[in-house]
């Protein structure tokens, strides 16, 4: 960006600071009156014909340059997909550092798969991934959203959480679907009702009367 002396052209078309055409003149007359003011003439569009030139407080006009590009990256920061990796029968110290992990990733914005592996024997008892699964969406419903809900991928259950914007529902906790889906725990049976009490009010048991001596 050019400013003040530095500027090339022949002519240049000339807008204030307080964004008044001064019509078209020598770069050197625009330089002139910049300086008279106390500010900066700067080339803002030199593409056109004649270049366009702006007197501003060029350390002003950079401050605020800096200041929109910052916002426009924050507001274009890029979501990534992490992965945290889980097996059926992960302890419960490392069960909950890694949903700790889970939920900084969720409060940086970023997008989580989890993944329940299943190695050898462990395919048999897929059921405890499942539970595994569902513990830790109920668990995280204050910080996700489910995207993409439990499935088995091969030897792997995954699902994918997103992070959850203020106010929004709750998760809810999966259904299981699919091979590998532990059934429906039983329907809870209220216990039987145990026998009255015998009344108060009942007569004692009668005992046989004594004989004669």
């Amino acid at each position: 960006m050019r400013i003040n002396d530095r500027i090339r052209a022949k002519e240049v078309r000339v807008v204030d600071d307080e964004g008044k055409q001064l019509g078209i003149m020598p770069p050197f007359e625009a330089v002139k009156v910049a300086r008279e003011r106390g500010l900066d003439l700067v080339e803002v569009s030199p593409t056109a014909n004649p270049p366009v030139c702006r007197i501003i407080n060029y350390g002003k006009y950079l401050y605020q340059l800096s200041k929109r590009q910052h916002e426009a990256r924050k507001h274009q920061r890029s979501i990534e997909l992490k992965e945290v990796k889980f097996r059926p029968r992960t302890s419960v110290h490392d069960y909950e550092t890694k949903r700790n992990h889970i939920v900084g990733f969720l409060e940086a914005g970023n997008k989580v798969k989890a993944t329940i592996m299943f190695r050898g024997r462990e395919m048999a008892h897929r059921n405890l991934g499942w539970q595994m699964m569902q513990r830790l969406i109920e668990e995280l419903a204050e910080a996700a959203v489910v995207e993409t809900r439990p499935k088995q991928e091969g030897p792997n259950l995954t699902a994918i959480l997103g992070p959850k914007k203020p106010g929004g529902p709750k998760s809810k906790p999966p259904k299981p679907k699919g091979e590998g889906a532990p059934p429906a725990p039983p329907k809870a049976t209220s216990p039987a009702a145990p026998p009255p009490a015998a009344s108060a009010t009942s007569d004692p048991p009668a005992t046989p009367e004594s004989s004669g001596g």
